[in-house]
Parts: structure tokens; sequence; C-alpha cells
């Protein structure tokens, strides 16, 4: 006789959790990338690369938030998932 499994149950919710925050990360790391190098660019257009400097561009400034802001919500991720990792290691 075959097994059933059913997959309503908390560690396949888990699972199915981590999987989604997973692929979360990876979205937002593949998102911080790309501002890096529109940052980048951005400052390699004013000619002018250090966030103090007045003349520094306001659109830099702004990615450069955006980035910070991903990158907190990638480690708030991280840690969201490392009891998952904990508990099945």
């Amino acid at each position: 006789m075959k097994q059933l499994y059913h997959s309503g149950s908390a560690d396949g919710a888990s699972c199915k959790e981590a999987v989604n925050i997973r692929a979360l990360i990876k979205e937002l790391d593949r998102r911080v990338r790309i501002l890096e190098s529109d940052i980048a660019r951005e400052e390699a257009l004013a000619g002018v690369s250090n966030p103090l400097n007045a003349a520094y561009p306001v659109l830099a400034r702004m990615m450069t938030a955006q980035r910070g802001n991903l990158k907190q919500t990638i480690a708030a991720l991280e840690q969201r998932l490392a009891p998952e990792l904990a508990q099945n290691a």
C-alpha cells in the first residue's frame, strides 16, 4: 500500500516558508548588485565618489539608501531562516 503524506504539516509549512525566504533573499541580493552597478555609474558620470562631497549625485544617494534598506532586509530574513537551518542540521 502506498504511503500518503499530508502536505499541511508543520514541517511541510516551515520547509515551504524556508524555500520562499531563500528565493526572496536571492532576489533581493540580485537587486542589491544592480543598485551597486547603478550607483557606480552615477558616480562615474558625476566624477564624484565621496558621498560627503556636496557634488555627490542625489540619485546615487537615494540608491545608496535603498541598497542599505535591502541589505537590512536580507539580514533580517537570514536571521529568520537561521532557526530553520539549525533545526535541519
